[in-house]
């Protein structure tokens, strides 16, 4: 049994730019776990990296599978999708995905609530930042009844109160770097804040990061 940093009471930071690839079943497609239940089965949350012309079978998502596009072009029968691009497959669906010239994404397996049957695609590329609070800017990705998901913009300078995440958090820093009273956490990071952690971020750059939160 693998294991991987499934206890979610706690608090979890990973430079995944120090991370080794590690193999997968097939051949050209490489991963950074950061979170997985079993081998090559249940929840997983991963850096996948597949190199030119890598490609995976056809295969099914139990509970989900939840990507973000970090660089390149991810393929599927269905289309492809370029960097910044956002995917939800629900439980059930299938594809047989693959990458002409390369791409990096974060995966999340085996996620979702079973309630939860929405596909989704979304080019955040091409989708207008919204208001936030304070000078934040904020770019829904994805809603369902207490989790939710997006991009918050943060420019330099910027911070936010201190505040306390009912139902945990989780951020992946896209660019810049984000920093709290516990550290600082460059371009890279992935971050897992447990249910009723707390802390007062800010930034001295312009910073993105993904961010879900009411999941834990």
């Amino acid at each position: 049994m693998i294991n991987l940093n499934m206890n979610f009471a706690q608090r979890i930071v990973i430079d995944t730019q120090q991370l080794p690839w590690q193999e997968s079943p097939m051949a050209g497609v490489l991963r950074k776990p950061l979170a997985r239940e079993d081998a090559e089965r249940g929840h997983a949350t991963s850096i996948v990296k597949y190199q030119a012309g890598a490609s995976f079978a056809k295969h099914f998502h139990p509970l989900g599978e939840e990507i973000l596009v970090l660089d390149g072009v991810f393929s599927d029968e269905h289309g492809d999708y370029g960097k910044g691009c956002y995917l939800r497959n629900p439980d059930g669906s299938s594809h047989a995905p693959f990458s002409k010239n390369g791409c990096l994404l974060l995966v999340k397996l085996h996620q979702f609530q079973t309630s939860d049957q929405q596909q989704i695609m979304i080019n955040t590329q091409q989708q207008p930042w919204l208001a936030g609070q304070g000078n934040l800017k904020v770019m829904p990705l994805h809603q369902h009844l207490t989790e939710s998901t997006a991009l918050v913009f943060w420019p330099k300078g910027e911070k936010f109160k201190p505040h306390t995440h009912f139902g945990g958090e989780e951020i992946y820093v896209i660019s810049g770097e984000f920093i709290d009273e516990h550290g600082r956490y460059p371009q890279g990071t992935w971050l897992r804040n447990p249910h009723l952690s707390q802390h007062h971020p800010y930034v001295e750059q312009d910073t993105i990061i993904w961010v879900k939160t009411g999941h834990l």
